[in-house]
Protein backbone atom coordinates (compact mmCIF):
# COMPACT_ATOMS: atom_id res chain seq x y z
CA UNK A 1 0.00 0.00 0.00
CA UNK A 2 1.13 3.47 -0.92
CA UNK A 3 1.82 6.59 0.92
CA UNK A 4 -1.10 7.65 -0.87
CA UNK A 5 -3.57 5.18 0.83
CA UNK A 6 -4.11 8.38 3.07
CA UNK A 7 -8.08 7.63 1.41
CA UNK A 8 -8.08 4.21 3.42
CA UNK A 9 -8.11 6.13 6.71
CA UNK A 10 -10.98 8.64 5.78
CA UNK A 11 -13.98 5.95 6.68
CA UNK A 12 -12.05 3.80 8.97
CA UNK A 13 -9.62 6.25 11.06
CA UNK A 14 -11.35 5.72 14.36
CA UNK A 15 -11.68 1.65 13.75
CA UNK A 16 -9.08 0.13 11.91
CA UNK A 17 -5.37 1.65 13.27
CA UNK A 18 -3.45 0.58 9.81
CA UNK A 19 -6.33 2.24 7.87
CA UNK A 20 -5.70 5.89 9.95
CA UNK A 21 -2.10 6.04 9.29
CA UNK A 22 -2.62 5.71 5.53
CA UNK A 23 -4.49 9.18 5.74
CA UNK A 24 -2.03 11.28 8.30
CA UNK A 25 0.49 12.38 5.45
CA UNK A 26 0.20 16.56 5.81
CA UNK A 27 1.57 19.81 4.17
CA UNK A 28 4.36 21.58 5.50
CA UNK A 29 4.09 25.66 5.50
CA UNK A 30 7.45 27.53 6.15
CA UNK A 31 8.64 30.89 6.60
CA UNK A 32 9.11 32.79 3.54
CA UNK A 33 12.53 34.41 3.87
CA UNK A 34 13.75 37.97 3.50
CA UNK A 35 15.82 38.05 0.37
CA UNK A 36 18.32 41.15 0.02
CA UNK A 37 19.20 41.75 -3.22
CA UNK A 38 23.10 42.50 -3.75
CA UNK A 39 25.50 41.89 -6.56
CA UNK A 40 26.66 38.60 -4.89
CA UNK A 41 28.72 35.59 -6.58
CA UNK A 42 26.53 32.69 -7.35
CA UNK A 43 28.09 30.70 -4.42
CA UNK A 44 26.62 33.00 -2.16
CA UNK A 45 23.78 34.21 -3.74
CA UNK A 46 22.61 30.47 -2.67
CA UNK A 47 22.24 31.43 1.07
CA UNK A 48 19.92 34.73 1.28
CA UNK A 49 20.88 34.97 4.96
CA UNK A 50 24.47 36.26 4.00
CA UNK A 51 25.21 39.77 5.45
CA UNK A 52 28.19 42.34 5.58
CA UNK A 53 28.22 44.39 8.34
CA UNK A 54 31.21 45.87 7.71
CA UNK A 55 30.83 49.50 9.05
CA UNK A 56 32.76 53.19 8.58
CA UNK A 57 33.59 55.06 5.16
CA UNK A 58 35.42 54.65 2.71
CA UNK A 59 38.60 55.65 4.15
CA UNK A 60 38.82 53.00 6.82
CA UNK A 61 42.26 50.94 6.30
CA UNK A 62 41.44 47.45 4.01
CA UNK A 63 42.42 45.51 6.76
CA UNK A 64 39.98 47.35 9.48
CA UNK A 65 37.19 46.05 6.43
CA UNK A 66 38.79 43.00 6.25
CA UNK A 67 38.67 42.33 10.26
CA UNK A 68 34.54 43.77 9.87
CA UNK A 69 33.83 41.05 7.27
CA UNK A 70 35.20 38.53 8.87
CA UNK A 71 33.92 39.43 12.48
CA UNK A 72 30.30 39.27 10.21
CA UNK A 73 31.17 36.05 9.11
CA UNK A 74 31.50 34.81 12.13
CA UNK A 75 28.70 36.06 13.63
CA UNK A 76 26.83 34.64 11.24
CA UNK A 77 27.90 31.31 11.67
CA UNK A 78 27.63 31.39 15.30
CA UNK A 79 23.95 32.47 15.16
CA UNK A 80 23.27 29.60 12.13
CA UNK A 81 24.60 27.16 14.35
CA UNK A 82 22.22 27.42 17.30
CA UNK A 83 19.34 26.86 14.81
CA UNK A 84 18.09 23.43 14.00
CA UNK A 85 18.86 21.51 10.34
CA UNK A 86 14.84 22.45 9.73
CA UNK A 87 15.34 26.16 10.42
CA UNK A 88 18.28 26.78 8.25
CA UNK A 89 16.95 24.75 5.55
CA UNK A 90 13.81 26.70 5.78
CA UNK A 91 16.05 30.32 6.21
CA UNK A 92 17.86 29.38 3.42
CA UNK A 93 14.79 28.41 1.01
CA UNK A 94 14.11 30.65 -2.18
CA UNK A 95 11.12 30.88 -4.73
CA UNK A 96 10.84 30.16 -8.37
CA UNK A 97 7.57 31.39 -10.64
CA UNK A 98 6.58 28.46 -12.30
CA UNK A 99 4.59 29.31 -15.96
CA UNK A 100 4.56 32.98 -14.65
CA UNK A 101 1.74 32.28 -11.58
CA UNK A 102 2.77 29.18 -9.52
CA UNK A 103 5.07 30.41 -6.64
CA UNK A 104 7.70 27.38 -6.15
CA UNK A 105 9.43 27.20 -2.74
CA UNK A 106 12.89 25.38 -3.44
CA UNK A 107 16.18 25.22 -1.98
CA UNK A 108 19.99 25.21 -3.01
CA UNK A 109 23.11 24.27 -1.23
CA UNK A 110 26.55 23.82 -1.73
CA UNK A 111 28.48 23.54 1.56
CA UNK A 112 32.00 23.25 -0.29
CA UNK A 113 33.73 25.63 -3.12
CA UNK A 114 31.58 25.73 -6.21
CA UNK A 115 35.09 23.98 -8.13
CA UNK A 116 35.21 21.42 -6.02
CA UNK A 117 31.47 20.32 -8.09
CA UNK A 118 32.44 21.08 -11.23
CA UNK A 119 32.51 17.44 -12.23
CA UNK A 120 29.52 16.42 -10.64
CA UNK A 121 25.91 16.56 -11.74
CA UNK A 122 23.86 18.01 -9.28
CA UNK A 123 20.75 16.37 -7.14
CA UNK A 124 17.21 17.29 -7.09
CA UNK A 125 15.56 15.84 -4.06
CA UNK A 126 11.61 14.93 -4.67
CA UNK A 127 9.40 14.51 -0.96
CA UNK A 128 6.87 12.40 -1.17
CA UNK A 129 3.12 13.03 0.01
CA UNK A 130 1.84 14.90 2.66
CA UNK A 131 6.21 16.26 2.96
CA UNK A 132 8.50 18.99 2.13
CA UNK A 133 11.94 20.18 2.08
CA UNK A 134 12.75 20.19 5.22
CA UNK A 135 12.22 15.96 5.27
CA UNK A 136 15.31 16.30 3.52
CA UNK A 137 17.14 17.71 6.87
CA UNK A 138 19.28 14.59 7.73
CA UNK A 139 20.60 14.02 4.05
CA UNK A 140 21.08 17.89 2.92
CA UNK A 141 24.60 18.79 4.88
CA UNK A 142 25.87 15.11 3.87
CA UNK A 143 24.93 15.21 0.36
CA UNK A 144 26.30 18.95 -0.20
CA UNK A 145 29.89 18.22 0.99
CA UNK A 146 30.52 16.53 -2.78
CA UNK A 147 27.27 17.69 -4.55
CA UNK A 148 24.94 20.91 -5.32
CA UNK A 149 21.97 19.78 -3.56
CA UNK A 150 18.63 21.46 -5.18
CA UNK A 151 15.21 20.33 -3.32
CA UNK A 152 11.86 21.12 -4.40
CA UNK A 153 7.94 21.84 -2.25
CA UNK A 154 5.95 20.30 -5.35
CA UNK A 155 2.88 22.35 -6.07
CA UNK A 156 0.18 21.72 -3.28
CA UNK A 157 3.03 21.19 -0.63
CA UNK A 158 4.95 22.62 1.68
CA UNK A 159 5.81 26.40 1.10
CA UNK A 160 4.78 26.33 -2.55
CA UNK A 161 1.45 27.37 -3.70
CA UNK A 162 -2.09 25.68 -3.35
CA UNK A 163 -3.81 27.31 -5.82
CA UNK A 164 -8.11 26.90 -5.61
CA UNK A 165 -9.85 24.61 -7.40
CA UNK A 166 -6.16 23.11 -8.63
CA UNK A 167 -6.52 19.63 -10.26
CA UNK A 168 -3.28 17.78 -9.51
CA UNK A 169 -1.69 15.35 -11.17
CA UNK A 170 1.25 13.14 -11.62
CA UNK A 171 2.05 14.07 -15.08
CA UNK A 172 2.04 17.95 -13.39
CA UNK A 173 4.45 17.32 -10.78
CA UNK A 174 6.04 16.14 -13.65
CA UNK A 175 6.31 18.62 -15.89
CA UNK A 176 7.03 20.97 -12.50
CA UNK A 177 10.36 18.57 -12.56
CA UNK A 178 11.26 19.22 -16.13
CA UNK A 179 10.65 22.98 -16.05
CA UNK A 180 12.67 23.48 -12.92
CA UNK A 181 15.80 21.45 -13.99
CA UNK A 182 15.56 23.43 -17.30
CA UNK A 183 14.75 27.59 -16.02
CA UNK A 184 16.92 26.47 -12.54
CA UNK A 185 19.43 23.69 -12.29
CA UNK A 186 20.15 24.16 -16.05
CA UNK A 187 22.51 20.79 -16.07
CA UNK A 188 21.89 17.06 -15.95
CA UNK A 189 20.73 16.13 -13.28
CA UNK A 190 20.49 13.38 -10.50
CA UNK A 191 16.74 13.35 -9.56
CA UNK A 192 15.92 11.79 -5.99
CA UNK A 193 12.40 11.15 -5.07
CA UNK A 194 10.65 9.29 -2.39
CA UNK A 195 6.81 7.40 -2.36
CA UNK A 196 4.93 10.00 -4.90
CA UNK A 197 8.15 12.17 -5.52
CA UNK A 198 9.88 9.06 -6.79
CA UNK A 199 6.97 8.03 -9.31
CA UNK A 200 7.32 12.11 -10.07
CA UNK A 201 10.69 11.65 -10.91
CA UNK A 202 10.28 8.11 -12.85
CA UNK A 203 7.65 9.88 -15.50
CA UNK A 204 9.81 13.18 -15.78
CA UNK A 205 12.82 11.02 -16.53
CA UNK A 206 10.29 8.87 -19.28
CA UNK A 207 10.26 11.83 -21.44
CA UNK A 208 11.72 11.21 -24.55
CA UNK A 209 12.59 14.74 -25.09
CA UNK A 210 14.18 15.52 -21.80
CA UNK A 211 18.18 15.56 -21.80
CA UNK A 212 18.62 16.61 -18.81
CA UNK A 213 18.73 13.57 -16.14
CA UNK A 214 21.86 12.40 -15.40
CA UNK A 215 20.23 9.48 -13.28
CA UNK A 216 17.40 8.56 -10.67
CA UNK A 217 17.10 7.57 -7.14
CA UNK A 218 14.10 6.25 -6.28
CA UNK A 219 12.90 5.61 -2.35
CA UNK A 220 10.41 3.55 -1.83
CA UNK A 221 8.69 4.66 -5.40
CA UNK A 222 4.98 4.70 -5.11
CA UNK A 223 2.71 2.51 -7.71
CA UNK A 224 0.87 5.60 -8.04
CA UNK A 225 -1.03 9.35 -7.14
CA UNK A 226 -2.97 7.00 -4.96
CA UNK A 227 -3.71 3.37 -4.37
CA UNK A 228 -6.92 3.18 -6.66
CA UNK A 229 -4.07 1.93 -9.09
CA UNK A 230 -2.83 -0.62 -7.28
CA UNK A 231 -5.70 -2.99 -8.57
CA UNK A 232 -4.04 -6.22 -8.80
CA UNK A 233 -3.34 -6.27 -5.17
CA UNK A 234 -5.81 -8.13 -3.31
CA UNK A 235 -5.89 -5.75 -0.56
CA UNK A 236 -7.06 -2.69 -2.98
CA UNK A 237 -9.44 -5.06 -4.27
CA UNK A 238 -11.12 -5.46 -1.27
CA UNK A 239 -11.21 -2.22 -0.07
CA UNK A 240 -12.43 -0.73 -3.52
CA UNK A 241 -15.65 0.08 -2.80
CA UNK A 242 -15.00 1.52 0.43
CA UNK A 243 -12.46 4.04 -1.99
CA UNK A 244 -15.21 4.85 -4.29
CA UNK A 245 -17.44 6.12 -1.50
CA UNK A 246 -14.69 7.83 0.27
CA UNK A 247 -13.98 9.80 -2.63
CA UNK A 248 -17.53 11.16 -3.01
CA UNK A 249 -17.95 11.38 0.71
CA UNK A 250 -14.32 13.58 0.46
CA UNK A 251 -15.58 15.66 -2.20
CA UNK A 252 -18.53 16.46 0.52
CA UNK A 253 -16.79 20.07 2.24
CA UNK A 254 -18.08 19.54 5.27
CA UNK A 255 -17.12 16.27 5.76
CA UNK A 256 -13.62 16.61 4.10
CA UNK A 257 -12.84 19.30 6.13
CA UNK A 258 -13.86 17.25 9.77
CA UNK A 259 -11.65 14.46 8.68
CA UNK A 260 -8.50 16.98 7.61
CA UNK A 261 -9.01 18.79 11.13
CA UNK A 262 -9.34 15.10 12.83
CA UNK A 263 -5.91 13.78 10.99
CA UNK A 264 -3.89 16.75 11.67
CA UNK A 265 -3.97 16.40 15.42
CA UNK A 266 -0.99 16.04 17.25
CA UNK A 267 -0.98 12.80 18.89
CA UNK A 268 -2.44 11.27 15.33
CA UNK A 269 0.38 12.44 13.70
CA UNK A 270 2.70 10.96 16.19
CA UNK A 271 1.25 7.71 16.00
CA UNK A 272 0.74 7.46 12.31
CA UNK A 273 4.54 8.63 11.70
CA UNK A 274 5.82 6.33 14.89
CA UNK A 275 3.90 2.97 12.20
CA UNK A 276 5.80 4.00 9.48
CA UNK A 277 9.33 4.19 10.36
CA UNK A 278 11.16 1.45 11.46
CA UNK A 279 13.61 3.41 13.39
CA UNK A 280 11.09 5.03 15.95
CA UNK A 281 13.70 7.52 17.39
CA UNK A 282 13.60 9.11 14.04
CA UNK A 283 10.05 9.53 14.06
CA UNK A 284 10.45 12.93 16.61
CA UNK A 285 8.81 15.98 17.63
CA UNK A 286 10.26 17.86 14.53
CA UNK A 287 9.06 15.84 12.29
CA UNK A 288 5.57 15.73 13.20
CA UNK A 289 6.06 19.60 12.96
CA UNK A 290 7.46 19.06 9.64
CA UNK A 291 4.28 17.24 8.60
CA UNK A 292 1.33 19.26 10.47
CA UNK A 293 2.16 22.78 10.04
CA UNK A 294 1.27 23.56 6.33
CA UNK A 295 -1.97 21.55 7.03
CA UNK A 296 -3.35 25.46 8.01
CA UNK A 297 -2.26 26.84 4.84
CA UNK A 298 -4.67 28.44 2.21
CA UNK A 299 -5.83 25.53 -0.22
CA UNK A 300 -4.37 22.89 2.07
CA UNK A 301 -7.66 20.71 2.59
CA UNK A 302 -8.01 21.52 -1.11
CA UNK A 303 -4.88 20.32 -2.24
CA UNK A 304 -5.88 16.94 -0.07
CA UNK A 305 -8.90 16.08 -1.38
CA UNK A 306 -7.76 16.12 -4.97
CA UNK A 307 -5.09 13.98 -4.76
CA UNK A 308 -6.95 11.27 -2.76
CA UNK A 309 -9.51 11.58 -4.93
CA UNK A 310 -8.06 12.32 -8.22
CA UNK A 311 -6.49 9.63 -10.83
CA UNK A 312 -3.79 7.55 -10.05
CA UNK A 313 -1.44 8.16 -12.70
CA UNK A 314 1.04 6.54 -14.92
CA UNK A 315 2.24 2.63 -13.38
CA UNK A 316 5.91 2.10 -12.99
CA UNK A 317 5.58 -0.89 -14.53
CA UNK A 318 4.69 0.54 -17.97
CA UNK A 319 7.43 3.48 -17.26
CA UNK A 320 10.51 1.47 -16.31
CA UNK A 321 10.95 -0.52 -19.57
CA UNK A 322 11.18 3.35 -21.00
CA UNK A 323 14.44 4.13 -18.84
CA UNK A 324 18.11 3.42 -20.03
CA UNK A 325 19.48 5.73 -17.67
CA UNK A 326 21.50 4.60 -14.46
CA UNK A 327 18.71 3.79 -11.95
CA UNK A 328 19.37 2.88 -7.99
CA UNK A 329 16.02 1.64 -5.96
CA UNK A 330 16.65 1.60 -2.16
CA UNK A 331 13.59 0.11 -0.24
CA UNK A 332 13.23 -0.23 3.04
CA UNK A 333 11.73 -3.85 3.92
CA UNK A 334 9.09 -2.48 6.73
CA UNK A 335 7.44 -0.12 4.64
CA UNK A 336 3.58 -0.86 5.36
CA UNK A 337 2.42 1.50 2.57
CA UNK A 338 4.82 -0.35 -0.79
CA UNK A 339 5.72 -3.31 1.03
CA UNK A 340 8.11 -5.32 -0.59
CA UNK A 341 6.36 -8.34 -1.23
CA UNK A 342 3.00 -6.13 -2.85
CA UNK A 343 2.68 -5.81 -6.22
CA UNK A 344 5.00 -2.70 -7.08
CA UNK A 345 7.67 -3.96 -4.81
CA UNK A 346 8.00 -7.28 -5.98
CA UNK A 347 7.77 -5.67 -9.58
CA UNK A 348 10.84 -3.13 -8.64
CA UNK A 349 12.70 -6.44 -7.05
CA UNK A 350 12.69 -8.37 -10.21
CA UNK A 351 14.43 -5.38 -12.37
CA UNK A 352 17.92 -5.66 -11.84
CA UNK A 353 17.70 -9.48 -13.29
CA UNK A 354 16.30 -7.49 -16.29
CA UNK A 355 17.64 -4.46 -16.93
CA UNK A 356 21.54 -3.41 -16.76
CA UNK A 357 20.55 0.00 -15.29
CA UNK A 358 19.25 -0.92 -12.07
CA UNK A 359 20.59 -1.66 -9.01
CA UNK A 360 18.58 -2.52 -5.61
CA UNK A 361 19.22 -2.68 -1.91
CA UNK A 362 16.50 -3.96 0.09
CA UNK A 363 17.14 -1.82 3.21
CA UNK A 364 16.30 -4.11 6.77
CA UNK A 365 14.44 -2.47 9.56
CA UNK A 366 13.44 0.59 7.55
CA UNK A 367 9.80 1.69 6.93
CA UNK A 368 8.51 3.90 4.08
CA UNK A 369 10.60 6.90 4.35
CA UNK A 370 14.44 5.79 4.43
CA UNK A 371 16.37 8.84 3.76
CA UNK A 372 14.91 10.28 7.04
CA UNK A 373 14.45 6.78 8.80
CA UNK A 374 17.88 5.59 8.45
CA UNK A 375 20.02 7.97 6.78
CA UNK A 376 23.29 6.22 7.62
CA UNK A 377 21.95 2.89 5.29
CA UNK A 378 21.06 5.31 2.61
CA UNK A 379 23.98 7.32 2.11
CA UNK A 380 26.33 3.72 2.59
CA UNK A 381 24.39 2.93 -0.58
CA UNK A 382 23.97 6.26 -2.43
CA UNK A 383 27.35 7.97 -2.21
CA UNK A 384 29.43 5.41 -3.91
CA UNK A 385 26.57 4.58 -6.56
CA UNK A 386 27.00 8.61 -7.29
CA UNK A 387 30.12 8.41 -7.35
CA UNK A 388 30.50 5.73 -9.55
CA UNK A 389 27.97 8.30 -12.08
CA UNK A 390 29.87 9.62 -15.49
CA UNK A 391 31.42 13.41 -15.32
CA UNK A 392 28.85 16.26 -15.76
CA UNK A 393 29.37 17.49 -19.35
Amino acid sequence: MEVTSAVHSVGFLHLQTHLQRLNSREFFLSTRPRRVQVPLPCYIHHHPNYLSNAKGGCSQRTSLIINSTSATSTATSAAEGSLSEVEKIKQRCLTWQWKGQYSINYFVSSDSPQQLHANHPPLLLVHGFGASIPHWRRNIKTLAQNYTVYAIDLLGFGASDKPPGFQYTMETWAQLILDFMNEVIQKPTVLIGNSVGSLACLIAASDSSQTLVRGIVLLNCAGGMNNKAIVDDWRIKLLLPLLWLIDFLLKQKGIASALFERVKQRENLRNVLSSVYGNKESADEELVEIIREPANAPGALDAFVSIVTGPPGPNPVVLMPKISLPVLLLWGDEDPFTPIDGPVGKYFSSLPSQQENVELFLLEGVGHCPHDDRPDLVHEKLLPWLASLPNSD
